[in-house]
């Protein structure tokens, strides 16, 4: 038998399996933000509210990809010189230290081997992937809302603490 989807804890018991699952409990407040959400559940353990019994819920989950610019051959092999040059300058340093003697001919070596491989396999991944995407990205999970759930054992008292932490705010306390 695997237990491929299980994690053992620091302690020696057997955590709660990695498997997806839908979350349970009853809602004790709905927040904007995932900031505020998590706002709500500091507030609780502030309290000594048992936050193990709490769950975070991204509602109507959505994948945000912001673009950031256009894709050019001159960006590309910019970016791939200097992160390769400052590789290679990383490198030869390291090896200069290890051979003390040597003097610049590690740093000089490792700066033009990091600066000639990463301008190699950048316009060599620019050039195959050209014609499919010609921007840069960065993509987001966010979701419409945050729902925060507590087991119903607790719920009643953490709707009394996230009701006293929304009135204190409101009042700007």
């Amino acid at each position: 038998m695997t237990t491929a989807f299980t994690q053992q804890s620091t302690i020696g018991q057997q955590a709660r399996p990695q498997l997806p699952t839908l979350p349970t409990g009853w809602p004790i407040g709905s927040y904007e933000s995932y900031e505020q959400a998590q706002r709500a559940v500091d507030h609780l353990a502030g309290t000594d509210f048992p936050v193990t019994d709490v769950t975070i819920v991204g509602v109507e989950p959505m994948l945000v990809e912001r673009v950031a610019g256009k894709l050019s051959w001159g960006r590309v092999l910019g970016n791939a010189a200097t992160s390769g040059a400052l590789f290679g300058v990383f490198l030869g340093l390291v090896l200069s230290l290890l051979n003390p003697g040597a003097g610049l001919v590690p740093i000089v070596i490792g700066l033009v081997a990091g600066l000639g491989f990463n301008l190699l396999f950048g316009a060599l991944g620019y050039a195959v992937n050209r014609n499919k995407r010609g921007f840069v990205s960065q993509s987001q999970l966010v979701a419409r809302r945050y729902d925060v759930l507590s087991q119903p054992r607790n719920a009643e008292k953490g709707r009394a603490l996230l009701a006293d932490l929304a009135a204190r705010s409101a009042f700007g306390h």
